[in-house]
């Protein structure tokens, strides 16, 4: 059973893009990326990073080559990468080259920054050739001089214009599988820069509030400015950007995504935020729960409530749902019906085997 959106979101219709085998833009999923954190030319490290990321549910995973070093270690990384690798470039031509020579499906660059005419085709040829797409990636913190001259401070208007001369430069090569952002830490300036662009431009676009700070901080900022853009039907791709583990960047952006029912991965808990009429210890069954059940990748919907007064509500919408009772034995609801009275301890074994047993019966269908 999923519980059904009160309001649908209409996705504005963007052209299609390939990054690898990942298509983004169009009718595509929304997908989920992050950015690695270790020294690239630890290739070990690197690699296990990726997979760590992947594992959480990445469809895409970036990694920053500033040197040579870095992008020859890339040849090595992506052969044991399950997803598309991205390479991050921002101004030496020649990076950018090597990273799709070398296995990237992405470049993220500015090609205003790139340098002159020559240097910009000869990156969209090692592009092309490779089967390489490409991030316009605009920062509110990089802008170019003139523009940032002409507007005396980074705003909507400049990052646009910043976005808009940047896709002109693509064009006039005749390239046309990339995608878009205009990032600021700023969440208002992102919402607007990204409205604006929306409305000029079909390409798909890429969001994210670049730094936007520590686990708690972070993820807040980004949830509102990604949320709010999502539920304007903008962006194709997304990306929280976190001081931390690259992998919570995953987390938050599927529950981002999760919770607008944009995309449904994994087992969306459904939980009360307890109190003094909680049957058994909410707090504490569902962190065991989130733990012990996030090997599960199939769309499963779990609710998990302390008494009775939301929880047959909430059980009536939501696959599996335990309701807390009196005297330690609580209420077992099986698609909205109750099935069998559930005691205390033995709640967190009896919805693990429920949930997988349930995704195992959804995979093989």
């Amino acid at each position: 059973m999923s519980l059904r959106p009160f309001r649908d979101i209409s996705r504005k219709k963007t052209k299609v893009i390939n990054v690898g085998a990942v298509k983004i833009g169009g009718d595509n999923p929304i997908s989920v990326q992050s950015m690695t954190n270790t020294l690239t030319t630890d290739v070990k490290a690197t690699i296990k990073q990726i997979n760590d990321i992947c594992e959480e549910g990445a469809d895409l995973v970036r990694i920053s080559c500033p040197d040579e070093e870095s992008t020859f270690a890339l040849k090595e990384i992506v052969k044991h990468s399950p997803v598309p690798i991205i390479a991050d470039i921002h101004f030496h031509f020649k990076r950018a080259i090597e990273a799709a020579e070398n296995g990237a499906k992405c470049l993220r660059i500015n090609p205003g920054n790139i340098g002159n005419e020559k240097k910009i085709h000869e990156v969209l040829s090692a592009a092309k050739n490779n089967n390489c797409s490409i991030r316009v990636g605009v920062n509110a913190g990089s802008l170019e001089k003139d523009i940032l001259e002409k507007y005396k401070e980074p705003c909507p208007e400049a990052l646009v214009e910043s976005a808009l001369r940047n896709i002109k430069i693509l064009e006039d090569q005749n390239f046309f599988n990339f995608k878009v952002s205009v990032k600021s830490s700023d969440v208002f300036l992102s919402i607007a820069a990204y409205r604006q662009l929306s409305k000029v431009c079909d390409y798909p676009l890429h969001l994210g509030i670049t730094e936007a700070g520590s686990f708690v901080s972070g993820s807040i900022k980004s949830s509102i400015g990604l949320g709010t853009l999502l539920l304007d039907g903008i962006g194709d791709t997304i990306r929280v950007s976190l001081s931390d583990d690259p992998v919570k960047e995953i987390k938050i952006g599927n529950e981002i995504l999760k919770s607008l029912n944009l995309r449904n991965r994994g087992v969306k808990i459904i939980s009360c935020p307890s109190c003094a009429r909680q049957a058994f210890q909410v707090i504490d069954t569902v962190k065991i729960l989130e733990n012990k059940l996030s090997h599960i990748k199939t769309p499963i919907t779990l609710s998990v409530i302390g008494c009775v007064v939301n929880g047959p509500g909430e059980a009536a919408l939501t696959d599996i749902g335990i309701t807390g009772g009196g005297k330690g034995s609580n209420m077992l609801y099986l698609s909205g019906v109750q099935t069998e009275k559930v005691l205390t301890e033995d709640i967190i074994s009896k919805v693990v085997n429920l949930v997988e047993k349930k995704a195992s019966e959804i995979k093989n269908k």
